[in-house]
């Protein structure tokens, strides 16, 4: 079999056998279902058109709240990982919980979000939010980090199972070092990248270093990766939610649009709807017991 359909439940809807039928149903030869967690995930061997069989299979799943993808056998396995930061390895934006601090959430979430489905520029976009933050305090920094911060379900058993096979994990975000640098060095990531914040007596003076990191900056940093490594770019995987992502997610040997706005879900090779980041380690076909971490 030349293909394999992955299917992945999740806490609120667990994997369940009617969920495989249906998706068996839709394939016209298909080899046994393998499953990678009781209740979790499977892969169901197939030879066809993957993108048809995955049509099929949302259609068939309806309105259930299962991810799945459907790739080629051969090579699932990745030696290198970049993960967007914000919204994808943490559950928040950095900088929009900066702007709480100064009581203008709302006015730079709105920026945020529109940069986010890509109807504005990254870069000016940053410039503008930042300079909004002028004035605030490290103190502010660090208590931002420290109370409005979470990890996202699953990075550090991604990042952890990855390591222990081989993979270089980077995290390459359009935040900031400030926040990456420590988020890194929770869940696990070998190196980071990011855009730096701007001091004068321990406060923000408005102004993020140039040139800023963006869209192109996550590709060079992939390729650069894959290159320092002597990887095929088959053996890379990439994993964002916004706009900014796009050109690392469409370079990555496996893209990935977690949780991801419209426009990155419609063009991502892969996408993670409902799963926690753990997700992306079935859609590498490890099974639950390699899991470390």
């Amino acid at each position: 079999m030349k293909y394999v359909l992955t299917l992945i439940g999740n806490k609120a809807t667990p994997l369940a056998s009617a969920h495989v039928e249906a998706a068996r149903r839709t394939l016209t030869t298909a080899g046994e279902t393998v499953w990678l967690g009781e209740d979790q995930a499977c892969d169901i061997p197939f030879d066809g058109d993957p993108m048809v069989v995955e049509a099929a299979t949302r259609a068939a799943l309806g309105d259930a709240k299962i991810d799945l993808s459907a790739q080629k056998t051969e090579g699932r396995r990745k030696r290198l990982l970049v993960a967007d930061m914000d919204s994808t390895i943490i559950e928040q934006e950095c900088i929009d919980e900066l702007a709480a601090e100064l009581g203008i959430k709302p006015k730079i979430a709105e920026i945020t979000e529109r940069a986010m489905r890509g109807e504005i520029g990254f870069e000016p976009a940053l410039r503008e939010r930042v300079s909004l933050l002028k004035g605030l305090h490290v103190s502010s920094l660090e208590k931002v980090y420290r109370e409005r911060i979470t990890e996202m379900p699953g990075g550090r058993v991604l990042t952890a199972t990855m390591r222990a096979n081989g993979a270089v994990c980077a995290l390459v975000s359009g935040g900031f070092t400030f926040f990456t640098s420590r988020i890194a060095r929770a869940v696990g990531f070998d190196v980071n990248q990011a855009n730096e914040l701007l001091f004068e007596n321990d406060a923000l003076t408005g102004i993020v270093k140039e040139p800023i990191l963006g869209r192109q900056a996550k590709l060079d940093a992939l390729v650069a990766l894959r290159e320092e490594h002597g990887l095929a770019p088959h053996e890379t995987l990439a994993v964002g939610d916004g706009a900014n992502d796009l050109a690392m997610i469409g370079e990555a040997g496996l893209g990935i649009a977690y949780h991801a706005k419209p426009v990155v879900a419609e063009a991502a090779a892969a996408r993670i709807d409902h799963g926690d980041l753990t997700a992306l380690l079935y859609l590498q076909g490890y099974r639950r017991e390699e899991f470390k971490g």
